[in-house]
């Protein structure tokens, strides 16, 4: 082990998993945030497969087992006429096939339960309220300093990114996401309690699912939009709102209710990175969003940041140098993120296909069973890190 302590910028899912497992590995840290104290943004969080073992391996699944809810199928429809597509099968067939459960909570839900694990850790000294930026490295990072190394996990701002010589730059992608829940009590039939429905159409989709631990079901629209700038989540105006049900006007006039009615949804610019370096060959390395902030077409944004944070502090642990565990992290993690990020743009052209193209693809879709849908899936949800 080439480290007795690290620091880690930002308290988020990536950073406070990081910290978790660099602690399973014997190595404390201290993890710093900004904020005066953690309140989680956003609404739902699918968990593959792929992510839940880690948190399983991390002592923290049994927890948030107890409240999601591990849908039955994952559900392709028409998001004009609301008719069946496809399904992926998920529930006990995801554990029997990929190892692991496919669930879906509230993002604060895992982010309470990951900070419960790390203030119960006596190798975590989280500190809130404590900002670090790469003018203060020099006289924390080195020889005879406190730390050898600084983990960047402070998402698509990030600012240990300058550090990194060449390092990944954000890109707006061109769409928005538009969060919000309805209240069980208020769901109309077609949001079903036991499946993730993804609702694909032209120019734009709709993905919804249960919440248990939220009392409704979570709602996401994403479709074209105009970045606000540097920010995670902004209030929609009135003019944005009418923006978003332009976009949906000639969909199921059920949907289009749902969209009306939502109360105060929030407004998500979805930044990707530009691709770079993410560490600097001596003392600096980016997780998460920091390093590869990717489209949501996959739902794979916070399952790659558990993945990096897992396999990062296995790389440190049994690495004779920080160097060389660097090279070797990066070397392994990049073509797992671009595979990851190819699946996504694939989606976000299959999802979001207009005319003939999206006639060919519900006939493609239609014909292939649900178990060889499951197995294009084999690679990203039973993969398993480096441990």
């Amino acid at each position: 082990m080439p480290t007795d302590r690290i620091a880690i910028v930002g308290a988020g899912m990536a950073g406070l998993t990081a910290a978790l497992a660099f602690a399973r590995k014997g190595i404390a840290c201290d993890i710093y945030e900004q904020a005066p104290a953690l309140t989680e943004v956003g609404a739902g969080l699918q968990i593959s497969p792929n992510a839940s073992r880690i948190l399983d391996a991390l002592g923290v699944l049994e927890k948030i087992e107890t409240v999601w809810t591990e849908p039955e199928r994952i559900n392709l429809l028409s998001g004009t006429s609301l008719r069946a597509i496809s399904h992926v099968p998920a529930g006990s067939f995801a554990r029997a096939r990929w190892g692991a459960p496919y669930g879906v909570l509230h993002r604060s839900t895992l982010q309470n339960a990951l900070l419960e694990a790390v203030l119960a850790q006596p190798l975590c000294n989280l500190k809130l309220a404590t900002r670090l930026s790469p003018d203060d490295m020099p006289d924390l990072i080195g020889a005879g300093k406190p730390y050898k190394l600084v983990v960047g996990a402070d998402g698509v701002w990030s600012q240990m990114r300058h550090r990194v010589s060449g390092g990944p730059e954000p890109e707006f992608s061109g769409n928005v996401a538009w969060r919000f829940t309805v209240p069980a009590a208020e769901a109309p039939a077609w949001l079903t309690p036991d499946a993730v429905s993804a609702f694909l159409g032209p120019s734009a989709h709709l993905v919804s699912y249960p919440l248990k631990d939220a009392g409704g079901f979570n709602v996401v629209a994403i479709a074209s939009g105009i970045s606000p700038g540097e920010t995670w989540e902004a209030k929609s105006t009135q003019a944005q709102r009418q923006m978003l049900l332009d976009q949906f006007r000639s969909w199921n006039r059920q949907i289009v209710s749902v969209l009306e009615r939502a109360p105060a949804p929030t407004f998500w610019p979805l930044y990707q990175m530009i691709p770079g370096r993410w560490q600097n060959g001596r003392d600096t390395v980016l997780i998460g969003d920091a390093a590869h902030a990717m489209m949501p077409f996959a739902a794979q944004g916070a399952a790659m940041a558990i993945e990096d944070a897992f396999a990062l502090a296995a790389h440190v642990a049994g690495a004779a140098s920080i160097a060389e565990a660097l090279d070797t992290f990066e070397a392994e993690r990049l073509p797992r993120i671009a595979r990851a990020r190819a699946r996504g743009k694939f989606n976000r052209f299959a999802y979001h296909a207009r005319g003939p193209v999206r006639l060919g693809r519900d006939l493609v879709l239609s014909l292939r069973p649900p178990q060889s849908l499951a197995a294009d899936l084999d690679w990203l949800y039973g993969y398993r890190s480096r441990d």
